[in-house]
């Protein structure tokens, strides 16, 4: 459990928090950089599109561009809160470790360890559209625009409208592999209990001091006495470079999906 005091820490920590900043540019700059930039404009559609691929072009520029973006954005964090984990390795003061992660450090790892979820949604998102407009190729004057709404796209609706195309099961393959089970295990579900509950705070303090429990077979309740340790931000950072390794793998296989649909839409083109 922490308090965050704002007031107290505006107050009093202004010239620690430069410092501190300083040795933290240090860091960066001293941090081996490892990480890989997701290409932008990419694509190989015909300059000139007929109008009845308007939409698949302007929604390929838009999500691809938006996936690169957060892909991007997660590598970025990385080697960030790389740089804080060595900034604080000396540090023994809690209270100096309360007002850096505070002041740099938590912003950043909330938004990064919910970002690999935002990220595979977002695949799931694309590639369901695209192939839904990309199929037209496939089945011609059987084709129908009966894709679910924005809000009910799910993994299975991109398996559903993806399974035509040879690239999909690849790409599923990678992305299957985004904020699994071990990554959500090994950060105790931060995403889900961020949004949802209470989550493990990050550096420093202590969550989920009671938990309630139903067996499944007798339905009796009990309340456990425990808590959830906060995460030491060198695991954090090496659970989401590998994350981002992922996401790297996933993206080079969204390209070759989307080299598909180029190939097909270019050919049906050409035949019009």
């Amino acid at each position: 459990m922490l308090r965050h005091d704002v007031q107290a820490r505006q107050q009093n920590s202004h010239p620690m928090t430069i410092e501190l900043y300083r040795r933290y540019l240090s860091a960066v700059e001293a941090t081996p950089w490892d990480g890989q930039m997701m290409p932008y404009e990419w694509g190989q559609l015909p300059v000139s599109l007929n109008f009845a691929w308007a939409a698949y072009g302007l929604m390929f520029n838009e999500f691809s561009m938006e996936i690169a973006n957060a892909v991007n954005t997660l590598t970025g964090y990385v080697h960030r809160l790389k740089a804080w984990s060595a900034v604080i390795s000396s540090m023994r003061d809690d209270q100096e470790l309360i007002d850096v992660t505070h002041e740099f450090i938590e912003p950043i790892a909330m938004v990064s360890l919910t970002l690999p979820y935002v990220i595979r949604s977002r695949f799931i998102y694309a590639i369901a559209h695209l192939c839904h407009q990309a199929n037209q190729t496939l089945e011609g004057s059987e084709w129908r625009d009966d894709l679910p709404l924005d809000r009910e796209i799910v993994f299975r609706v991109a398996d559903e409208y993806g399974r035509k195309w040879p690239s999909y099961p690849a790409c599923k393959n990678l992305l299957e592999q985004i904020n699994d089970k071990r990554f959500q295990r090994d950060t105790y579900d931060f995403r889900h209990a961020y949004n949802h509950r209470f989550s493990p705070r990050v550096v420093i303090g202590i969550t989920q001091l009671v938990t309630r429990r139903v067996d499944p077979k007798s339905k009796g309740v009990t309340y456990t006495l425990g808590r959830t340790p906060a995460l030491k931000l060198d695991v954090v950072a090496d659970l989401l470079t590998e994350q981002c390794k992922r996401c790297y793998a996933a993206h080079e296989a969204f390209q070759a999906l989307i080299r598909e649909h180029e190939v097909s839409i270019s050919a049906n083109q050409r035949g019009q």
